[in-house]
């Protein structure tokens, strides 16, 4: 069900198998001499908006509240799906009878950790400097597997690779996740997607370093200093859910969409005094909002 997973992507990506649920469901509920037609044939967009609630930084214990707008789609056969801050193409079209499917194209996607103090929640954390936004440019790649528990679901792995072409942190980063899709009715679909992200030294040393001195804060205040290292990031769980006001997926219109996910950052990530002091290495997300296919 591609457009009742617009916002799912915000989560971590939980949107990947949802196209080809949508060709079974429509499919498996088709009146004989063949499913009816639905709008997904052919090109269609998704648009949408949430409120989403999550930490004021990677590692922090301060939560804020954002604006999430989400986009995903088909044109001219280039599958458009949403990502954090981001988009990924995939440029292989899904065959309607296959028994595994393929995903790939190319992905970027923003990065805006502590760039900007106000929005920090923490003012000893605020007083190491903002960050530069990083533009990370890479590739999504992904399998998919219909019909593993039922005719509706899928079971797809993906995996997302970017680094930084705008002179932020210059690093990279790892991102695969696997998730299960089902339809719970013809109006809900649910989702869960384990994920886990792995960086560079380079990353690492810009979000997670903490130098020795900081001559804008008294001694009292310091942080212990610390050098970062690449590796593992993070790992957790995200729980999508959706349900169409219409009471049918396939024809489009309102949709409304929840979101909640957990993430527990380790290694360097979790250790670095912004999270072990300052924060929290358990991050929480959640979000709410509303689609619109057409």
């Amino acid at each position: 069900m591609k457009y009742v997973a617009i916002l799912g992507a915000a989560g971590l990506g939980l949107c990947a198998a949802a196209p080809l649920a949508a060709q079974d469901y429509a499919e498996v509920e088709g009146a004989p001499g063949g499913p009816p037609s639905t709008v997904f044939d052919g090109d269609f967009l998704s648009v949408g908006v949430g409120v989403g609630y999550n930490a004021s930084y990677s590692g922090s214990d301060d939560y804020n509240i954002n604006i999430l707008p989400i986009v995903q789609g088909s044109v001219w056969g280039i599958d458009i799906n949403p990502r954090p801050a981001g988009l990924a193409l995939d440029l292989i079209p899904d065959a309607d009878d296959a028994t595994v499917n393929f995903s790939a194209g190319p992905m970027f996607r923003l990065r805006s950790d502590r760039v900007d103090a106000e929005d920090i929640n923490d003012d000893i954390v605020a007083a190491y400097g903002e960050l530069d936004r990083a533009v990370e440019i890479g590739g999504s790649f992904g399998v998919s597997f219909p019909k593993v528990l039922n005719p509706f679901d899928s079971l797809s792995v993906n995996v997302d690779a970017t680094w930084d072409v705008a002179g932020a942190h210059e690093g990279m980063t790892i991102s695969p996740s696997i998730t299960y899709f089902t339809p719970l009715s013809r109006a809900t679909a649910a989702s869960l997607t384990l994920s886990t992200s792995f960086i560079d030294d380079d990353f690492a040393d810009y979000y997670y370093s903490v130098p020795d001195v900081n001559a804008a804060l008294p001694d009292a205040d310091l942080l212990p200093g610390f050098q970062a290292e690449g590796g593992m990031q993070s790992y957790g769980i995200n729980l999508f859910l959706a349900h169409d006001l219409s009471g049918d997926v396939t024809d489009g219109a309102l949709s409304i969409i929840g979101i909640g996910g957990w993430s527990k950052l380790v290694n360097d990530a979790a250790d670095t005094p912004f999270t072990s002091i300052r924060g929290d290495n358990d991050q929480y997300f959640v979000a709410l909002g509303v689609g619109y296919t057409f």
